[in-house]
């Protein structure tokens, strides 16, 4: 892995992930919790339209960008590390109060780091070590990325100590270090040599070497994507005005975030673990899962079941992702693999936003967001089951062990 300079890449994604964590923590206290009760929703509203709205816009326009560099991916991925670096240190002397014009620079973090995501993505096929699948090592990138994150996480907790605003120093020097490490990466990250074009359109058919499979598998994802940015702003809203009795409002953030992390954090482990032979069977089950486990919570809605339905959702992400990797790698040509990373990335994310967006504006009500998941989930697992029926007759060829084998190689 050192030779091929994925190692390197793998380093480089503990520091993109740990900065944004660290600049999630700088940013939360004035944003969200330093807010009174009665406009916290309002606030973090606002932070969502003039953030995350945009993004709605933006994203399906990121890969296509990103196309124009593939010449200068390092230099592209550097760009995104820096230009995070320089909002950080500029929103690290305003945060305190709360200035307005801090949420523009949020945006210019969001954009970049979805950007830096897309890249990444496009990139790993450069890097890869002929003894090492696809799926393994974008697992071992994502476990690279939490450790850093949780590290990043504690000491951005230990400097907030001293005010907001150190901990989004401390990221400004975790983002400054990464840019350095983009530029580094190895040559052959801006090779473009006998990759074309692919539309998100093109994804779907069985035009241009992209198989029906793949769409299944991106539908199903990007369900996952939605429950997880539903989850996160639909629960923060709701446990910030309607607690449960007897734990105090942030144990009860961290807790479903950390358990949403903990799930993201096994999917990645067993990923890299486990010889599935029918991705797509996987994807099946897991949405599945979701759909019981939602309604299970509307249903019985308490902090733990709320906490498992987090749990499940982090780790259907990971591992539907992983799962979506390995048939990407085994289904689509490699003149066209690379853009179909970056097209789908750009796909996932948006459905994050849109999953958020939904939290944002439905009624503080758990059994109705709660079972509204359910509901949802419950009908993306018809549509993918349905679609794949209708897919035809033939029986798919099984992924080969080395396509999602996560040992040592």
């Amino acid at each position: 892995m050192g030779e091929s300079g994925l190692a390197k890449l793998i380093e480089l994604n503990a520091f993109h992930v740990g900065g944004d964590a660290a600049m999630a923590i700088g940013l939360a206290g004035t944003l969200f919790f330093a807010v009174p009760s009665g406009e916290a929703r309002g606030r973090v509203a606002l932070y969502l339209l003039i953030t995350m709205a945009p993004f709605v816009v933006v994203a399906p326009l990121i890969g296509p960008f990103l196309d124009r560099f593939r010449r200068g991916r390092r230099w592209a991925i550097g760009s995104t590390m820096a230009m995070r670096a320089f909002f950080c240190w500029v929103m690290a002397g305003g945060v305190a109060t709360g200035e307005l014009w801090l949420y523009p620079l949020v945006f210019g973090c969001l954009i970049a780091s979805k950007a830096h995501n897309v890249t990444r993505a496009a990139a790993v096929p450069r890097l890869l070590p002929d003894n090492v699948a696809l799926v393994t090592a974008n697992s071992r990138i994502s476990l690279a990325g939490s450790i850093g994150a949780g590290i990043a996480a504690a000491g951005a907790a230990g400097m907030a100590y001293f005010g907001p605003g150190w901990a989004l120093r401390f990221a400004f020097v975790i983002f400054t270090a990464g840019t350095i490490l983009a530029i580094l990466l190895p040559s052959r990250v801006d090779s473009s040599e006998g990759e074309e074009d692919v539309r998100i359109g093109d994804i779907g058919a069985s035009l241009r070497g992209v198989p029906t499979r793949i769409a299944l598998a991106l539908r199903a994802n990007a369900a996952f994507r939605a429950l997880s940015g539903f989850l996160l702003m639909f629960m923060a809203f709701l446990l910030r005005e309607v607690p449960f009795t007897g734990y105090s409002t942030s144990l009860q953030v961290g807790i479903v975030v950390g358990a949403a992390g903990a799930g993201n954090l096994v999917g990645t482990a067993l990923g890299a673990l486990a010889r599935a032979r029918r991705p797509e069977v996987v994807i099946q089950v897991l949405i599945a899962s979701a759909a019981i486990l939602a309604a299970v919570a509307a249903l019985f809605y308490g902090l733990v079941t709320v906490a498992a339905l987090a749990f499940a959702a982090g780790f259907a992400q990971q591992a539907g992702k992983l799962s979506l990797d390995a048939l990407i790698q085994h289904e689509v040509r490699e003149d066209v693999r690379t853009s179909v990373f970056a097209r789908s990335e750009t796909l996932l994310q948006l459905a994050w936003v849109i999953g958020g967006g939904i939290g944002i504006v439905l009624p503080l009500i758990p059994q109705l967001g709660l079972g509204l998941c359910a509901a949802g989930m419950a009908a993306g697992f018809v549509v993918v089951l349905r679609a794949r029926t209708r897919a035809g007759g033939t029986r798919p060829a099984p992924v080969p062990t080395g396509a999602v084998d996560g040992g040592t190689h």
